[in-house]
């Protein structure tokens, strides 16, 4: 977890819940379905120590359900064509940390609430796992949080002005590289899985992109932090690798990454300093275990 320096509770602390598959009320539901669910509820985040600004914080949703045949589903909107960013774009639910959230799981739920209409009702979805944060350019760290969704009578209502529609994408299928859909004639030239290698501070970061089946129709791929983030939720859902290399060969890890913004971006200085850290003293934190990839030793495909 953050070691932020506040009186306020932690951003990242939250209860475990008392979540029993074989008594929740889901009609089908796979082994390998069951056994990620499971594997999501045991999950436990590598402990990290660096210290983040609180203010530069926000949350994503990762919203599992259960599909008729008993496959896991994430739900996916498709941002409005009139924002002033990343207008269009396939993304989860999510924003900024608020004030008033005593939690990164309440910002999750709040955002997503506000922008489809999932309700924040823990017995209705309940908490699987919170994920090791990741960064968004040079601007946020986005921490995932991953509900399942219980209730299968919920009905979306959407935000007009942030989301233009809602729609899924098996969760499995974002450790393929092959498309897990019937593909479009006009789209049989088009490659299910690519990714591009962008420079980043001491190296590369590693953006990939996956096709929804719906491109025809004007939805883009999932791609950059949204797919990157599925991809870990997947590996460690179901428990094992993608069939594709997941990381750059020299591509810097989460912490290494955090550890430059922290000292040469003006944004998370300034943020650091007005919470009462030193950006300089924090960016030299080191972690038991790292975000995948950052031990250069390591393999870097393992998640």
């Amino acid at each position: 977890m953050f070691k932020l320096k506040s009186r306020r509770s932690n951003l990242l602390k939250f209860h475990r819940p008392k979540l029993q598959l074989n008594e929740a009320p889901i009609p089908v539901l796979k082994l390998e379905s069951k056994q990620c669910i499971q594997n999501l509820l045991n999950y436990q985040p590598p402990k990290i120590r660096l210290q983040i600004p609180r203010s530069r914080c926000a949350a994503v949703l990762v919203a599992l359900f259960v599909g008729r045949t008993g496959d896991l589903y994430v739900l996916l909107s498709r941002r409005a064509s009139t924002l002033r960013t990343y207008a269009g774009d396939t993304s989860l639910p999510g924003g900024k940390w608020d004030a008033q959230d005593h939690s990164i799981e309440w910002t999750a739920r709040r955002e997503a609430f506000e922008e489809i209409g999932l309700p924040m009702d823990r017995q209705k979805v309940p908490l699987l796992c919170v994920v090791e944060p990741f960064l968004a350019g040079n601007q946020l760290v986005v921490i995932p949080v991953v509900v399942l969704i219980l209730d299968n009578t919920l009905r979306p209502i959407l935000n007009a002005p942030e989301v233009a529609s809602l729609f899924s994408h098996p969760l499995i299928s974002l450790l393929h590289s092959e498309p897990p859909f019937s593909t479009e004639p006009e789209m049989l030239e088009m490659k299910y899985h690519t990714y591009v290698d962008i420079a980043a501070h001491e190296g590369h970061v590693r953006m990939h992109r996956f096709l929804t089946g719906r491109e025809a129709g004007g939805t883009k791929p999932i791609f950059g932090l949204t797919a990157s983030i599925l991809i870990r939720v997947a590996a460690i859902g179901y428990g094992r690798e993608p069939d594709f290399e997941v990381f750059a060969p020299d591509q810097p890890s989460w912490e290494e990454r955090l550890a430059h913004v922290l000292r040469h971006h003006l944004v998370f200085r300034e943020a650091a300093q007005q919470e009462g850290i030193d950006p300089d003293k924090t960016a030299g934190s080191k972690t038991d275990d790292a975000h995948p990839g950052a031990r250069r030793g390591r393999v870097r495909s393992k998640l």
